[in-house]
C-alpha cells in the first residue's frame, strides 16, 4: 500500500528538480572572452581567441564550459568552431549534464546530432539522476529526439538511480498524449526491455494501465 505514495514522491522530485541550468542574465553579463563569444555565435571571435591561447576547455563557476554555453544558446557554428579548437565533447558541467543531454531537455534535435557528430557520447551517465540523454528526452516526450538518440547508439535499457528507464519514465512522467506514445513506440521498436520494473517491482504495462494510458497499454502488450 506504500507504493503508490512513493511513486507519487518520485515523480513530484523528478518533475519539480531543475534540470540543466543556463546561463542567468547576471552570469552572461560578466562573461568574457570564449564564453561571451560561444553566447553569441561569435565564431571569428572564438578562431581569434584561441589563436591567442585561450583555453577551450575553460570553466564558468558552474562548471560549464564554452561548448555547454554554446548549447544553451542554440550556436551550431560555434559549437563546431570549439569542437574543432580541440574543446572536450564529453564535459560534464557541476550538475554532470553535457552538451548532447542539454540539447535533448532544449528539444533541439539539430544541435544535439551535431554534438554527436562532434564526438560527444550519446551514452554517457549523466544528471543528479544517473540518467542518459534517452531517458531525459523519454521523460519529456520529445520523440525526435528520442529517434535520434536511438539511432546514435545511446543504451536503450539503462536504469537512472529512481530505478526507472527511458521506457519507464514515458509512462510514469508522461501524459499518455501522442508525444509519449510517439516516444514509447520508438523505444519498444527499437527493442526496449519493457519488463523491466520499477524498485517496487511495477511494470511500465502496470503503470500505464493504473494511469488509464490505454494506448500505451496496448502498446506494451503488442509484440514487436
Amino acid at each position: 500500500m506504500a507504493r503508490l505514495p512513493l511513486i507519487a514522491l518520485l515523480v513530484g522530485l523528478a518533475g519539480a528538480a531543475t534540470a540543466q541550468t543556463a546561463p542567468s542574465a547576471r552570469e552572461l553579463s560578466a562573461y568574457e572572452g570564449l564564453f561571451i563569444a560561444a553566447h553569441e555565435g561569435d565564431v571569428a571571435g572564438i578562431e581569434r581567441l584561441v589563436a591567442e591561447g585561450a583555453d577551450v576547455n575553460a570553466r564558468d563557476p558552474k562548471g560549464r564550459t564554452p561548448g555547454h554555453v554554446a548549447a544553451f544558446a542554440s550556436e551550431d557554428d560555434a559549437l563546431r568552431a570549439l569542437a574543432a579548437a580541440g574543446e572536450d565533447m564529453n564535459a560534464l558541467e557541476h550538475r554532470a549534464y553535457d552538451i548532447v543531454t542539454i540539447a535533448a531537455v532544449a528539444d533541439d534535435p539539430e544541435l544535439m546530432s551535431l554534438a554527436i557528430e562532434l564526438g560527444n557520447d550519446p551514452g554517457l551517465v549523466t544528471s543528479p539522476y544517473d540518467g542518459t540523454a534517452l531517458i531525459a528526452a523519454a521523460h519529456l516526450g520529445h520523440a525526435e529526439v528520442v529517434r535520434r538518440l536511438i539511432a546514435a547508439g545511446a543504451p536503450l535499457d539503462h536504469v537512472n538511480n529512481l530505478h526507472w528507464t527511458a521506457v519507464m519514465e514515458a509512462v510514469v512522467l508522461g501524459d499518455g498524449g501522442p508525444d509519449y506514445q510517439a516516444v514509447l513506440d520508438a523505444l519498444l521498436s527499437a527493442g526496449a526491455d519493457r519488463t523491466l520494473a520499477d524498485r517496487d517491482g511495477v511494470t511500465p504495462l502496470q503503470h500505464a494501465e493504473a494511469r488509464g494510458f490505454a494506448e500505451m497499454a496496448a502498446r506494451l502488450k503488442r509484440p514487436d
